[in-house]
């Protein structure tokens, strides 16, 4: 499975876990793993690590906040 793949994987679990979605899986160095809203800052630390692998492509900036 390519890091692109696997980033795009991690990023809809990470959306889903976002939504609503109580237990997401991906899988993850051939195995099968479950992260929860309890743990979704571990699969954030994935994503994070699958961009730095992937040399930042599709790396996406957070908005800014905007104060008045």
């Amino acid at each position: 499975m390519s890091i692109e793949t696997k980033l795009t994987e991690a990023r809809e679990a990470y959306h889903a876990l976002l939504t609503g979605q109580r237990v997401v899986r991906i899988q993850r160095d051939g195995k099968i793993v479950e992260f929860s809203e309890a743990n979704k800052r571990d699969l954030a630390a994935y994503i994070s690590s699958l961009e730095t692998q992937a040399g930042g492509a599709g790396r996406r900036m957070r908005p800014g906040r905007v104060s008045w």
